[in-house]
Order: C-alpha cells, then structure tokens, then sequence
C-alpha cells in the first residue's frame, strides 16, 4: 500500500486537532506552547504533502520560513515564562492575564 497525500492530510488533521483541543482546554502555558509547535507541525505536513504532489519546492521552502517562526516564537515564550517563574508565579494562564508587577 503507498502512502498518498490523503493519508498525510488526515495525520495532519488529527495532530492540528490534537494540538487545537490541547490550547482550548489546559491552563498550563508550557502545555499550551507545545500544543501550538504541535498545530505548526501539522501545517508543515500539509505543505511539504502539497509540496511533493505538485513536485514543487514552495511548500518546503514555506514550511523553513514557518519553523523558524515557530522557533522564534518559543524562545520568547519560555523567557516569559522563565521571567515568571523567577517572581514566585506559577505557569498558569489565568494568573498571568496581566503582564504587570
């Protein structure tokens, strides 16, 4: 049996819905972050799987540019959450509605 692209589109559904029901119901704002990284992931499969079916470059390319992104966006994340963390909070997205002393 050979993987099509339907395959990697339902692997992809299933992690961004994963990842999607993970940042509408935890409270931790690391868990939250790797549900989103998750949710990129799966947009990545898309690409790349679009990508090898019109044997084109462009969703791979696009996928570099969003992973990097993503990386961007965690680094900044974790200083918030480091920065937090030193003042006595906890990681816990309804205590942290306001970014003030």
């Amino acid at each position: 049996m050979d993987l099509t692209t339907n395959h990697f589109l339902f692997v992809s559904a299933a992690l961004f819905v994963i990842g999607m029901m993970g940042v509408l119901t935890r409270r931790n704002i690391l868990i939250i972050f790797m549900c989103v990284e998750m949710m990129v992931a799966a947009v990545g499969i898309t690409l790349v799987a679009f990508s090898h079916e019109t044997a084109t470059i462009n969703g791979q390319v696009f996928f570099l540019f969003a992973l990097a992104v993503a990386a961007a966006e965690s680094a900044v994340g974790l200083a918030i959450v480091v920065a937090l963390s030193r003042q006595g909070r906890a990681p816990d997205v309804e205590e942290m509605q306001t970014l003030k002393n």
